[in-house]
């Protein structure tokens, strides 16, 4: 082997394990901000939103949740993703924010702020902590014999206050040909599709580990998962989602 191809070689070798170290960094950085999209394959105003939250996705610090709506359904196409289940946690976000205000695209940066999801600038400045504030716990996840063991481990004092821990099954992208309405021909690509939220725990503020069946984390079509830390507030028609206090990403 000459000396130039030495040379070429050791540095390929360099460039794969950088990479792989970024990965790994990537893999193990704590987001600070959840951001859900929702939205409509039948929402002609819908498709850039779509796009910014699969480039948002790529983000380390962020994590980009998609959840079609079924209310714009009868303007002639059947979103093939959407759940009543989303609708109805994006109306409860209104009725827990006092402002009522729901649309699409509609971006909710961590349970509490609501923007427009296409307006990059401002969901980017939504999702920057101010100082002093932020999540409030750092989760670790770990999957051992079909179950699921999540660390909680309060940033500072341990808090007063309960919340949920919910484990959020996502298709980290999913491509949709929509052939009616609004958006007729085109094909739109979504990243970390909703598919099921279920409840695996309550958190009460202080260090603790919760265990759970992997099952929990898993739904029809999901391929990975988030697990996050929220909030409730009692509501005339139930429990509404509230702040969100914590969040991690499958370890696979």
């Amino acid at each position: 082997m000459t000396r130039l191809a030495h040379l070429f070689s050791a540095t390929a070798a360099l460039l794969v394990l950088g990479s792989a170290v970024a990965r790994a960094e990537d893999a193990g950085k704590q987001p600070t901000a959840v951001i859900e999209l929702f939205t409509s394959q039948g929402c002609s105003s819908c498709p850039p939103a779509d796009a910014l939250f699969v480039e948002l996705a790529k983000q380390p610090d962020l994590i980009a949740l998609t959840l079609p709506v079924t209310y714009w359904d009868y303007l002639g196409w059947k979103d093939t993703l959407g759940k009543d289940s989303f609708a109805k946690r994006q109306k409860f976000y209104a009725k827990a924010r006092g402002d009522g205000q729901v649309y699409t695209p509609q971006a909710v940066v961590n349970g509490v702020a609501h923007v427009v999801g296409s307006d990059k600038a401002e969901i980017e400045r939504a999702a920057k902590p101010a100082p002093g504030t932020g999540f409030v716990v750092k989760l670790s996840l770990k999957e051992e014999a079909g179950g699921l063991s999540v660390a909680l481990e309060p940033l500072g004092e341990p808090l007063e206050r309960k919340a949920g821990v919910w484990a959020v099954a996502t298709t980290r992208m999913v491509s949709v040909p929509i052939t009616r309405g609004e958006n007729q021909g085109k094909t739109v690509a979504y990243a970390n599709v909703v598919r099921g939220l279920t409840r695996i725990g309550d958190w009460d503020g202080k260090a603790a580990t919760l265990s759970a069946a992997l099952a929990a984390t898993q739904a029809p079509e999901s391929d990975s998962y988030v697990v996050i830390v929220q909030v409730e507030q009692p509501g005339k028609y139930g429990m509404m989602p509230g702040a969100i206090l914590g969040a991690a990403r499958s370890p696979r």
